[in-house]
């Protein structure tokens, strides 16, 4: 649970699932929510994936998915493991001897469906695997591809089916006293999606793996994720999370992120606050802000930042933000430090200066922290 007792407006309350672990990243219970994203590069091209994986956890990925479809990226996924600087997952697809090879190369998990490996001994097999090489499950359900008696039973994809899908799955794993596992359903219909996690999350206590499936390009994808997952994370359900979008992974790691942070569920990086921009600005806002974005990315620790083009609303914001900029008149503004008024400023020294601003005042809330740590 999230808990504010000056706001109690913004508490959410999680829902409670069992904690099992990818690697070391600890997923359910009371462990932050996880970001979790996937590589699109040919797993069998080791060092284009590692590439991939490196930039997603410089993003800010918990966790990395690659697909293993053949034994070359089978033989790949080894040299990737030992290059990640976060767990990955192997995803699997009907080839249980790409799932224990995968397990076998040290992937943290594999994402499967036991229903669809085969025959009950090359399931026993896979677990048996996993469960040797300290390998978590995921049991991923899609809208698009459920099994062919559950489609007659119901007539088409539909939240039921789905999650009778993932209880089937779940039983699988259960029978075989395997408990490491986590679970989505995922539709590329936001109404679908959300319902089957509403009643997934009654179903079954573990842990939840988000996701609006196919959600689409880097404007569309963004809404329909920022939608469904935002409101099923208002919610209190979901331990993990991967927002899916036909572009490069590591905006799925921001957009992720973003849900998070504006949920205050997770924070990391720069938070900036900024107006759309109207007659009133006293510099571009618009360019400055994508400026920031950009000249900010290193920023790891959690702070906010307004940028404001007019005094009308900027006085307000910059009193609750740790550094903020409202412009004013003849070519310059005023800066804010820590909510007070500090300075003014001339436009043309702004980005330069918001930016040592910015780096200053992480350094000073970073060293606040150790001293806090170290008085413990």
């Amino acid at each position: 649970m999230t808990h504010n007792p000056i706001r109690p407006w913004r508490d959410i309350d999680r829902r409670k699932s069992r904690k099992i672990h990818v690697g070391p990243v600890p997923i359910g219970g009371d462990a932050p929510i996880a970001v979790q994203t996937m590589t699109n590069t040919l797993t069998s091209d080791a060092a284009a994936t590692i590439k991939q994986v490196l930039a997603c956890a410089e993003a800010g990925a918990d966790i990395v998915r690659v697909s293993v479809p053949d034994v070359e990226s089978s033989a790949a996924l080894k040299e990737i493991v030992a290059e990640s600087p976060v767990p990955i997952v192997a995803d699997i697809h009907f080839h249980y001897k790409r799932a224990i090879e995968a397990a076998e190369a040290g992937a943290a998990c594999l994402r499967i469906n036991p229903g669809n490996i085969g025959n009950p001994e090359r399931v026993k097999d896979v677990i048996k695997a996993a469960r040797d090489h300290n390998c978590s499950i995921r049991i991923g359900v899609n809208a698009g591809s459920l099994e062919k008696h559950l489609l007659e039973k119901y007539g088409e994809p539909c939240p039921d089916a789905m999650v009778e899908s993932g209880l089937e799955h779940i039983r699988i794993l259960q029978d075989n006293d395997f408990h490491e596992f986590k679970i989505s359903v995922k539709a590329s219909d936001v109404f679908m999606t959300a319902a089957a996690y509403q009643q997934l999350a009654e179903a079954t206590d573990a842990p939840i793996h988000l996701g609006v499936t196919e959600a689409g390009g880097l404007v569309s994808g963004t809404i329909k994720s920022a939608i469904g997952l935002g409101n099923l994370l208002w919610a209190g359900i979901g331990d993990t999370l991967r927002v899916s979008l036909s572009a490069d992974p590591v905006e799925e790691v921001k957009v992720g992120f973003e849900i998070l942070k504006s949920l205050g569920l997770r924070h990391r990086g720069v938070n900036i606050i900024s107006c759309p921009s109207c007659a009133r600005q006293g510099f571009d806002v618009i360019k400055v802000v994508d400026t920031l974005e950009r000249r900010l990315e290193h920023i790891k620790t959690p702070m906010s930042l307004s940028i404001i083009g007019c005094v009308v609303n900027g006085p307000g914001e910059a009193l609750m933000t740790d550094v903020g900029f409202t412009g004013g008149g003849a070519g310059s503004g005023m800066v804010y430090i820590a909510g007070a008024q500090s300075h003014k400023l001339s436009n043309e020294e702004m980005i330069e200066h918001i930016v040592a601003q910015v780096e200053e005042r992480a350094a000073a809330i970073e060293a606040d922290i150790a001293k806090a740590e170290a008085a413990e």
